[in-house]
């Protein structure tokens, strides 16, 4: 059997990895990105000086040889659904017994003026790192439109690179939509603190070019011009599906699947950024573009692929990023407003740390963390087990990650909860011992 994997991000390759597992199937993957799989994530760094490229690709190149996994740098232009085909813009013609599409997204545009200028761009594969080293020649200041992760991200690289740095946020505090408000609010300060004009309730009118047609400056809803060498845009991204366009497979935003990640075709399936589920699961949106799903749904395919048909189990939500010198780790169900939900929330402004923990009469569901380190294994275990609140408490040392290396703030969080509840005070029970080295 020959299965066709379209993508070599972490979804497609996490798919050929467990398929090879599993069978000794003809695999073949399609990507034009790059000849080998990287870690996206960690694009940032090699612009920053902290990685070489080759760093950030977790396998040797040797690696596709001598697990039988088939490589073609080339793009899909036809899927011929019905003789089980893939064109490629090369001429080649790949047969497919079953097809993997895992092209990923692209970044968002709305219809700005001035938004294909040169200079103006997202930050999502290989090639637009390769574009921003070009787009920042000679240039004293950039202007990010849009929050969240990757405008964050963006913004870091460039101040790396000592250019100043303009972002335009439409909401009236920084991933908002996300974030609690006092995390929200956090993030507002840290990013002020690091010298980024940060312009929040603001949005993006058009973009002005030069007589190069290069990006001169930026006008914003109120009128007020900015001048920039380079606009980015990180207004979120979408499901790449072009290439599904043309054909008989059933989409919307995404490619439809079914909770076994199948589409309306036969042997195709649909997986990571580019496909959305026709009924969201529980508290879960329909796409979810994250590293974590893309991973999960491309194990789940695996199964299927190789003869165990496998509905998609989402779990519990986590997720992790950074907000230049803050890390963030969350788990369960956060800035949800469920039924009956409390916050125990606890906050150290001056080190830019904050914990929070999501809790019903029913026993926790969530945790919020902001420049400390938790255990996932642990977490996920007491969400999943329900444990009280009181319980977590007295058993929070269990959580904490290297102990040994990092202050802890435990009873911060306990003294919290005692002062709103002084007729049942909370102790520590133990903290998570010292590690011990094994050879």
């Amino acid at each position: 059997m020959n299965i066709v994997i379209i993508g070599n991000g972490i979804t497609g390759i996490t798919a050929a990895r467990h398929i090879r597992r599993r069978s000794n199937n003809k695999i073949t993957v399609i990507s034009r990105e790059s000849d080998y799989f990287f870690s996206r994530t960690a694009l940032m760094y090699v612009f920053m000086g902290h990685e070489k490229f080759e760093d950030i690709q977790p396998y040797e190149n040797g690696f596709w040889e001598k697990n039988k996994i088939d490589l073609i740098r080339d793009y899909v232009t036809f899927i011929d659904t019905e003789n089980k085909k893939v064109n490629l813009a090369g001429g080649i013609v790949v047969n497919y017994d079953k097809l993997i599409i895992a092209s990923g997204s692209r970044s968002n545009k709305f219809g700005w003026k001035g938004q294909d200028l040169n200079g103006v761009q997202g930050l999502y594969s290989l090639q637009d790192l390769e574009l921003l080293e070009e787009n920042i020649k000679n240039i004293s200041r950039g202007v990010i439109i849009g929050g969240g992760l990757i405008g964050i991200e963006l913004a870091e690289m460039l101040i790396s690179r000592k250019i100043a740095v303009t972002m335009l946020v439409r909401e009236d505090s920084y991933w908002n939509n996300v974030l609690p408000a006092e995390e929200s609010e956090m993030i507002n300060r840290h990013i002020r603190e690091h010298h980024i004009d940060l312009r929040l309730s603001t949005e993006l009118s058009e973009i002005i070019p030069d007589e190069n047609k290069k990006v001169r400056a930026v006008i914003t809803k109120e009128g007020e011009e900015i001048s920039c060498g380079l606009v980015g845009l990180t207004v979120g991204v979408s499901p790449n599906i072009d290439l599904v366009k043309n054909t008989v497979i059933e989409h919307n935003r995404g490619i439809l699947v079914n909770e076994y990640l199948e589409t309306s075709i036969k042997d195709i399936y649909a997986a990571g950024d580019c496909a959305e589920f026709r009924t969201a699961f529980p508290f879960r949106n329909n796409i979810e573009q994250v590293w974590y799903t893309g991973r999960k749904h491309a194990e789940t395919i695996a199964q299927s692929v190789c003869g165990n048909r496998t509905a998609y189990d989402p779990g519990i939500w986590f997720n992790s990023a950074k907000f230049l010198d803050i890390e963030y780790q969350t788990y369960g169900l956060v800035n949800m407003n469920i039924e009956g939900e409390k916050n125990l929330y606890w906050e150290d402004p001056e080190n830019r740390k904050a914990i929070r923990i999501v809790y019903t009469d029913d026993g926790v569901t969530g945790f919020n963390l902001m420049g400390v380190r938790y255990r996932q294994d642990v977490c996920l275990k007491w969400i999943r087990e329900k444990k009280l609140i009181e319980d977590v408490l007295e058993n929070l040392g269990e959580a904490n990650f290297d102990p040994e290396f990092f202050k802890q703030h435990e009873n911060d969080l306990i003294e919290v909860y005692n002062s709103k509840n002084p007729s049942h005070q909370i102790r520590l029970k133990r903290k998570r011992g010292l590690f011990k080295f094994v050879d």
